[in-house]
């Protein structure tokens, strides 16, 4: 049955930034698809929350307090998510940041954390469970990126920066820790998550794209459950653009 392809059953998802906005849509699926979920964010309070509905749904949680940047953070995060469950299966490395600031006015501080939270985090986490992941005999890896990577746009070089530098080592990890390990990423537009409520109301309801409006967070879940999933098990090093068709 079609059905079976997206089952999760048995698995174990770990989601950065899975407190809210497109993590915690891409947390609920997971879970309801019958996986178990490892939620971090830096809002430790915020995540036990979300932790608490996956529970819930009859499968096990754990939340994880982790800044996405910081390597010695997301080491602990792995080790606590490999002595709780024993294994990572799924790992979407959703976590971001994108501060609009012209060009001429960033900061070295500003550079290294845009770069920090959007690029080196990532590769972190991704390299860390890739490896173990290709040891256990496969697993697979979401990486959320942005079309201002494809589209950059101004004032936001940084980010656009790291998000290109994140579709690269999409690929690259994809060659190296396969064929046992998937790694894809899911190119998003505009979403209305809480980065919109400082949005005008014409930008909360029009956006440049083909469906002339943004997406809304419920609608990047069907893509992540196709990467997540043996549904997409001859797809890896692929840009899964979800952006309305910007």
């Amino acid at each position: 049955m079609a059905a079976d392809l997206f089952d999760l059953t048995g698995k174990v998802a770990l989601i950065t930034g899975g407190s809210r906005g497109l993590g915690q849509q891409m947390v609920m699926a997971f879970a309801r698809a019958g996986a178990d979920v490892i939620i971090s964010s830096r809002k430790l309070d915020a995540c036990e929350a979300v932790a608490e509905e996956v529970r819930s749904l009859g499968r096990r949680a754990m939340a994880y307090a982790a800044h996405a940047a910081k390597w010695d953070e997301i080491d602990g995060l792995i080790k606590a998510g490999y002595a709780q469950f024993g294994r990572i299966d799924i790992l979407v490395n959703n976590a971001g940041m994108s501060p609009a600031v012209p060009s001429h006015e960033v900061s070295e501080a500003l550079f290294d954390s845009v770069v920090g939270l959007n690029f080196k985090g990532p590769f972190r986490l991704a390299s860390q469970v890739a490896h173990r992941m290709k040891q256990a005999g496969g697993g697979t890896i979401i990486n959320i990126s942005s079309t201002g990577a494809l589209m950059p746009l101004p004032a936001v070089i940084p980010y656009s920066g790291a998000k290109a530098a994140l579709n690269a080592m999409t690929v690259s990890m994809a060659r190296e820790y396969g064929p046992e390990v998937r790694v894809n990423t899911i190119s998003a537009g505009p979403f209305l998550t809480d980065i919109s409520k400082a949005w005008t109301e014409h930008a909360r309801e029009h956006a440049n794209n083909a469906l002339g409006r943004p997406g809304r967070p419920e609608e990047v879940v069907t893509s992540a459950l196709y990467l997540a999933s043996p549904a997409s098990s001859f797809t890896t090093g692929a840009i899964l653009r979800v952006d309305g068709g910007q």
